[in-house]
């Protein structure tokens, strides 16, 4: 399916390469990830399940390379009664969120699904943040070219926002804020890195993931005015 037919009205960027090599890393650090976590996939969907119920997973349609809609899927965090329409955003203190849903996200366990979507060719384990359709408005100006890339579970944006749901300022509504400066914050970490990455690089940055997750978060870059990338 593309942009148009989905009728999102995006700029059309093509695709970049992802490449042989990378794509080994992505099936080969997935699969292996899959099965070593299974047992803590387990204790999750059963803590969800006696918590709330069913639903277990949350599946919600994000842009995938070039655009293309694909559906994402992570642990649930907020009640099973909330309603799909609702914030595409999490903040602190968000009344949606269930018990067991604050320690996955503050833990970032609510994303490990995300290693099927990688084992499926829809991520990759190093990508930009794959964006909810609720934002289809922020990629102008340049920052459509995020969207060359595959999507991934870790990247740049995703290391040094690790704690975005603290930076919402309490003067201000949460998605105009992400609209004025997170979002646009994210897209330049996002393009001044993958243009050049490298295999090596990219280990490097998963390396920076996994010891974000255990909680070492680098500051964030400075939220000024956003600049605009040709």
């Amino acid at each position: 399916m593309s942009v148009r037919q989905a009728g999102l009205g995006l700029p059309a960027v093509p695709d970049a390469p992802h490449g042989w090599g990378r794509r080994a890393l992505d099936v080969g650090g997935a699969a292996t990830a899959l099965t070593l976590l299974a047992p803590l996939f387990g204790i999750i969907a059963l803590a969800l399940y006696f918590e709330g119920g069913r639903p277990i997973l949350f599946a919600q349609t994000r842009f995938g390379a070039g655009g293309r809609p694909f559906r994402m899927y992570k642990f649930r965090k907020f009640h099973v009664s909330c309603d799909s329409s609702g914030c595409p955003l999490t903040v602190v203190g968000d009344s949606r969120m269930t018990p067991v849903g604050r320690v996955l996200a503050a833990t970032k366990l609510d994303e490990l699904p995300q290693l099927w979507n990688v084992l499926c060719g829809d991520m990759a384990i190093v990508g930009p943040r794959p964006e909810s359709l609720a934002f289809a408005d922020c990629f102008r100006g340049g920052y459509e070219n995020v969207l060359r890339y595959k999507p991934g579970l870790l990247g740049p944006s995703q290391v040094c926002f690790r704690d975005e749901a603290s930076l919402y300022p309490s003067s201000e509504e949460p998605t105009a804020y992400y609209r004025r400066a997170l979002f646009p914050a994210k897209a330049r970490l996002d393009l001044a890195y993958f243009p050049h990455r490298t295999i090596a690089s990219d280990v490097a940055w998963i390396a920076r993931g996994a010891i974000a997750i255990l909680g070492w978060v680098p500051a964030p870059p400075k939220l000024d005015a956003p600049r605009r990338h040709g």
